[in-house]
């Protein structure tokens, strides 16, 4: 009995498979009863810009200068785009990972702390090992923004001790 429910289940069901082959299509400049102008082909949006712009390659060559507000906009971009794997210091134990993704690297290896600010901008633009492009998330002068922020993280987990003593001097010269 329960065969020949599902054969006449599937019997039934066959046609409105078909819908799905020949669904309807326009061509490039066609007309097309969907939108007022009656054309198929729209304009993009306003604001959109091509993949490979020439003022986002021009814009990716420039080293944007250091600045604090550069900083704070790398924070918000990272904790944005980047905490999810990385996690909020850097490590690579972010959310992401702790559910069987493969963990990324730690900005804290020397590897990267190395590597110079353009080569994590390049990475952002074209990912690197499981990491996809963030191209098309990331505006050209967030990712800058954001090596920026990712060198000071690095700065800030791996300080030479001079530079440590130093501030606690500071901090002891200016309580009363």
């Amino acid at each position: 009995m329960t065969k020949l429910f599902l054969g006449l289940a599937a019997v039934l069901l066959l046609p409105a498979c078909d819908d799905m082959d020949h669904q309807p299509r326009y061509d490039s400049y066609e007309r097309s009863g969907l939108f007022a102008d009656g054309q198929a082909m729209q304009a993009p949006p306003d604001g959109a810009v091509a993949r490979d712009d020439e003022s986002d390659r021009e814009e990716l060559e420039t080293r944007p200068p250091m600045s604090l507000a550069l900083l704070a906009r790398g924070h918000e971009r990272y904790e944005i785009y980047c905490t999810p794997c990385h996690d909020p210091a850097g490590y690579g134990n972010g959310r992401v990972p702790s559910r069987g993704f493969p963990h990324p690297p730690s900005f804290h290896m020397a590897r990267l702390r190395d590597a110079p600010d353009h080569y994590i901008v390049d990475v952002i633009t074209n990912g690197h090992g499981v990491m996809y492009s963030y191209a098309d998330r990331v505006l050209p002068r967030d990712r800058w923004a954001i090596a920026a922020y990712v060198k000071a993280l690095q700065l800030s987990q791996n300080a030479p001790p001079a530079a440590l003593a130093g501030l606690q001097a500071e901090k002891k010269d200016a309580q009363p």
